[in-house]
């Protein structure tokens, strides 16, 4: 693990059309070595201390910060009201306090939430035995399209922001990940993405994979 910590993240791509219309979206993604499993004390330590930093004044604050600020805007630009489809480090806040802490589930959970709540960045976990050669990025749907693999994958209506590689649609860009390419118990390697937008910095998204890739490695 400790050597795929030193690989630089990729950039995936972003379709032309795409790019044309939402300038400053990016996806970036990394492979690492891990599988489902409990998180280990350090990692739930982690997280109660990171619950400790977020209060009722700080999670109305957090929406004012140049992070979740970008990604609000982004959402308006897209047609989702942040205020009703939260942003998911907003999403993340709001669990915290209606739950009392940020709660350990897995590790590879775990992973994602500390990386989220360390940058504002969102990220995602796929097996990787699911990504083809070359990669994933960002495009929309096409006509006739599902969600995940042809015999059980949902159907995507056309024109969707979509995370795919050549092959296939792996999630919804801020949605859910497809039936059947969730990391298990059974991964043995895993494909970690970030997706940012314009005004957040590159630095940010790399930290979110690295942050990821880290605590996966944790004993």
């Amino acid at each position: 693990m400790s050597d795929e910590l030193d690989l630089s993240p990729a950039e995936g791509f972003v379709s032309d059309d795409v790019r044309a219309e939402l300038p400053g979206l990016r996806l970036d993604w990394i492979t690492v070595t891990a599988r489902r499993r409990d998180s280990p004390r350090a990692v739930k330590r982690r997280l109660n201390d990171l619950a400790s930093r977020f209060r009722g004044a700080n999670a109305v604050a957090l929406r004012t910060q140049p992070v979740p600020h970008a990604y609000r805007a982004f959402f308006r630009q897209i047609g989702l009201d942040p205020d009703v489809d939260r942003i998911p480090s907003e999403e993340a806040v709001v669990g915290r306090l209606l739950y009392g802490g940020f709660r350990s589930e897995d590790l590879i959970t775990d992973a994602l939430l500390i990386g989220l709540i360390e940058t504002g960045v969102p990220v995602w976990a796929i097996d990787a035995e699911r990504v083809e050669v070359g990669g994933l990025g960002i495009r929309t749907s096409v006509a006739g399209e599902r969600l995940g693999d042809s015999e059980r994958g949902v159907p995507i209506a056309a024109e969707r922001l979509v995370v795919a590689d050549a092959a296939r649609v792996h999630a919804l860009l801020f949605g859910d990940v497809a039936p059947g390419h969730e990391v298990t118990a059974r991964s043995g390697r895993i494909v970690l993405f970030s997706v940012g937008v314009a005004g957040v910095p590159a630095i940010h998204i790399e930290e979110a994979l690295w942050v990821c890739a880290e605590t996966l490695s944790a004993q």
